[in-house]
C-alpha cells in the first residue's frame, strides 16, 4: 500500500505498512518519536554543515553547501518519516497546520515537545563529535555550533529589526509552499522536493542575515549549549516563526 503523498505534512492520518501488508495508524508515541527523531537529524546535519564542515567561516560560497544540508536533510525525512508522524519537524510547520484546521488540536503540545527535544539531542550529539578533536580542544562558546543570531560580530551584522522581518517573512514563504504542496489540489507526490528545494533556496538568499531558522526547535538546540549570547537571541527564532505560522494558517483556513 501506498500512502497519500497530502498526508506527508497535513499530518491526519498517519499511515504506514505492517508486516502483513495491512494499513494501520501509527500510534501516538511512535508519531512523537519520529518527530524527536527527524528534528535531531535535521540539525545533527545541518548544523553540522556549519561546525564541522566549517562551511560558515567560507561565506558566500558556504553559503550553498550549508543550505543543500538543510534543503536535502528535509526533503529525505518527508519521504522517510511522514507516513509515520507527517514530518512537521518543526513547531512553526505544527502551528500553521493547526491554524488551518489541517492538524489536530491534542496533537500540538506533544508535537512541539517533541521537536524540542529532538532539537537539543541534535545538537548535543554534534557537540560529542566536536569534543572529539585531538588536536586542539573545542571551545563551543567560541567556535559555535551552527547557532542562529544577528547583530555584531554574527555574520554580514544586521540588527533586530533586519532578523525579525527576514524570520517573520521567510518563515511565511517556506509555510506557504508547505502547505500550498500539500493541499488536496497540488501534485501532492513531487511535496517532499518543493518543501526542501524552497527551503535551499531561502537559506542561500537570507543566510547572511540571521543564519536562517524558520524553525523554533532548530534554533534553540544549539543556542542552549553554545549559551550566553545565542541564547540570549534564541526568543526571536521562536516568535517570528510562530507569528507567521498562524498568519499563513488562518490564510490557508479561509481560503479552503
Amino acid at each position: 500500500m501506498s500512502f497519500r503523498a497530502i498526508d506527508v505534512l497535513e499530518g491526519w492520518p498517519y499511515w504506514k505498512e505492517s508486516s502483513e501488508g495491512a494499513a494501520i495508524m501509527s500510534t501516538p508515541i511512535k508519531r512523537l518519536l519520529a518527530e524527536g527523531f527527524g528534528t535531531a537529524i535535521l540539525v545533527f546535519v545541518g548544523c553540522g554543515s556549519v561546525a564541522i564542515g566549517s562551511y560558515g567561516a567560507a561565506a558566500p560560497l558556504g553559503a550553498l553547501p550549508i543550505a543543500l544540508a538543510f534543503g536535502l536533510t528535509v526533503t529525505a525525512l518527508v519521504y522517510a518519516l511522514g507516513s509515520i508522524s507527517g514530518c512537521h519537524i518543526n513547531p512553526a510547520v505544527t502551528l500553521a497546520l493547526w491554524a488551518a484546521k489541517r492538524f489536530q488540536s491534542r496533537e500540538v503540545a506533544g508535537y512541539v515537545a517533541a521537536q524540542l527535544a529532538g532539537g537539543v539531542i541534535g545538537a548535543g550529539l554534534l557537540l560529542v563529535i566536536l569534543n572529539g578533536k585531538l588536536a586542539s580542544h573545542f571551545d563551543v562558546a567560541a567556535s559555535g555550533l551552527g547557532q542562529n543570531g544577528w547583530g555584531a560580530g554574527y555574520l554580514g551584522q544586521y540588527g533586530v529589526f533586519a532578523a525579525f522581518v527576514t524570520e517573520f517573512v521567510a518563515t511565511a514563504i517556506f509555510l506557504a509552499i508547505i502547505l500550498g504542496a500539500t493541499s488536496k489540489n497540488s501534485i501532492v507526490h513531487a511535496a517532499g522536493l518543493a518543501i526542501g528545494a524552497a527551503l535551499t533556496v531561502i537559506i542561500v538568499a537570507f543566510i547572511n542575515v540571521t543564519g536562517v531558522s524558520l524553525n523554533p526547535a532548530r534554533s534553540l538546540g544549539p543556542a542552549l549549549f553554545v549559551g550566553s549570547h545565542a541564547l540570549s537571541q534564541v526568543w526571536l527564532f521562536f516568535v517570528a516563526p510562530l507569528l507567521a505560522a498562524l498568519l499563513v494558517g488562518f490564510s490557508f483556513r479561509t481560503s479552503q
